[in-house]
């Protein structure tokens, strides 16, 4: 006998799964009911995390107008999104601590050549149309003298980061500053920050950054985006592109954790020493 929270139709399922109504755009289930074997998973503990007494280093990824703004391109969210704001405000809150207390920032920007394809997904963040540029409350990075500014034109930042010369912007910040901690926040969680998460994980225990211990990634400070079906056939893509930001978002979080990173629910900042 089926569950009848999760249908058995597959059209009805991945309906179920964008949680929204095509017709009439009101949300139709809950993360418990799409997906209740994903629900009975637990989410690792994520307690509070409190940076001081170690050398942390603030990584940013993307928050940029293609992601982040509303109405700024295909993949920026078309309407107010609560955990995007969110996102963007526990960033702007941690960034000025963090550089008042002159520790380090990094902040990726996802930038890409016009007209060049990022596969599946559609033209987004094209240099000079303002979508790759930070949203405008943490704009105030760019003249941020602590802070450094990595373009990248690919999904992972660790990728992103390989220069002409074959070294690593992000690999060489972190030995640079002698860093023992990260901290991540950004968008997309399951997408851009896991991808990053993941590498940075691989390479610190390749011994890339000997100082690096461990990695943190702070729940409300990360996001991803909410795209119905209906939406994703609108702009041509097939259906199997539908993403569901509740789910999205959780399954991001479990997998990174699952690697090694370690979750935080609350960032609390000591002065730095």
């Amino acid at each position: 006998m089926s569950d009848a929270k999760t249908p058995d139709d597959p059209l009805q399922r991945e309906r179920a799964l964008s949680r929204w109504d095509n017709e009439g755009g009101e949300p139709v289930s809950t993360l418990a009911e799409t997906l209740p074997g994903v629900a009975h998973i637990p989410m690792p503990a994520n307690g509070p995390a409190e940076i001081g007494a170690r050398k942390t280093g603030l990584i940013i990824v993307d928050e940029v107008n293609g992601f982040a703004t509303v109405g700024a391109g295909y993949l920026a969210p078309p309407a107010p999104n609560a955990q995007v704001t969110r996102m963007v405000d526990e960033t702007d809150r941690l960034a000025k601590r963090f550089t008042g207390d002159r520790r380090p920032i990094l902040a990726f920007l996802d930038t890409h050549v016009p007209g060049k394809a990022e596969p599946p997904y559609p033209p987004h963040c094209e240099a000079g149309t303002g979508e790759e540029n930070l949203v405008p409350e943490l704009a105030w990075l760019e003249q941020d003298p602590n802070t450094t500014l990595v373009r990248k034109d690919c999904i992972n930042g660790f990728v992103g980061s390989i220069t002409a010369d074959g070294s690593n912007r992000v690999v060489d910040w972190t030995n640079k500053n002698a860093l023992e901690e990260l901290l991540v926040v950004g968008i997309c969680t399951d997408i851009c920050v896991m991808d990053f998460v993941l590498t940075m994980l691989s390479a610190r225990n390749h011994g890339l950054m000997p100082t690096l211990k461990d990695i943190l990634v702070y729940d409300a400070g990360c996001s991803t985006y909410d795209l119905p079906r209906a939406a994703a056939e609108k702009i041509g893509l097939p259906a199997s592109a539908a993403h569901p930001q509740d789910v999205a978002h959780y399954m991001g979080l479990y997998f990174m954790h699952s690697r090694g990173a370690r979750l935080v629910d609350q960032v609390i900042l000591s002065a730095a020493r």
